[in-house]
């Protein structure tokens, strides 16, 4: 029978110590599933990106809507190949006067003196569109606290945040009151120019709007009543500043919808 010689001490090591050499094929499943999972990754990071900001894409683009709305009226009365109506000193110093009844005429006419071509001395149009800018201000403000109450540090106060949370509440009822009184707005501008149109009519509608637009009003004030009693930190100065900025342009917005019901007309 033949004995195999046993290998040496030496000889086994040196065996052991040889290089392997890797598989190609080995190489490149590994390079595969690295990309694959980093693919994974990107497309989970870019979904959750999305889905933060889908939330205030919608709000921006409502508001978007509602000022395109409010204009619509206008442009469908102008006949097709005439000229768009330009706006004269006359058309400025109306809004300027009619500012002047406001508790902020120096706000009320910066912001709407650039609408000056679109009113055309309208005191029902001027109504309009002072109601679409409040509605933008109060939307914008609205989405910008809903960011705040899941971001904000309130250094361990639960009445600041009992507080914001109440704010944002009560300018969310602002911003589905005054859709609701700009809604209103736009059916009395398409009355207007029909023969169906009637003082009664016109007063009722101009009511639901003063309605609305005096609740907005008082859910913003208390909104800002309600951090009366919360120490003062950054997020009571932030809110409060902003909210007070958006109590103008709706007490100015008011102010004008009075005077507009006041003449009793479409």
């Amino acid at each position: 029978m033949d004995i195999k010689p046993k290998a040496s001490d030496h000889e086994v090591i040196y065996e052991k110590s040889l290089p392997t050499k890797p598989s190609p094929f080995r190489s490149l499943f590994t390079q595969s599933q690295k990309q694959k999972t980093n693919s994974a990754q990107k497309i989970k990071t870019k979904h959750l990106t999305t889905m933060t900001t889908q939330h205030s894409r919608n709000f921006f683009l409502l508001s978007i809507l509602f000022f395109a709305a409010t204009f619509s009226n206008l442009r469908s009365t102008t006949a097709i190949g005439a000229e768009p109506p330009t706006s004269t000193n006359d058309d400025t110093e109306f809004i300027r006067s009619s500012c002047n009844a406001t508790l902020y005429p120096d706000i009320c006419y910066t912001s709407l003196s650039r609408y000056a071509n679109a009113v055309q001395q309208n005191p029902g149009q001027l109504a309009r569109i002072a109601i679409a800018v409040s509605f933008s201000k109060v939307h914008r403000t609205a989405s910008y606290l809903s960011n705040l109450t899941r971001e904000a540090d309130y250094s361990g106060s639960s009445r600041a945040a009992l507080a914001l949370h109440d704010c944002f509440s009560n300018l969310d009822d602002a911003v589905d009151e005054i859709r609701g009184s700009l809604k209103q707005m736009r059916q009395i501008g398409a009355a207007g120019t029909g023969a169906g149109a009637g003082a009664d009519s016109f007063l009722f509608q101009m009511s639901n709007v003063q309605t609305w637009m005096s609740a907005a009003l008082t859910d913003e004030e208390t909104c800002t009543d309600g951090f009366q009693d919360v120490e003062d930190c950054p997020v009571k100065a932030d809110v409060q500043n902003r909210v007070s900025k958006v109590k103008k342009f709706t007490s100015n917005a008011l102010a004008l919808v009075n005077g507009y019901a006041q003449k009793g007309m479409p």
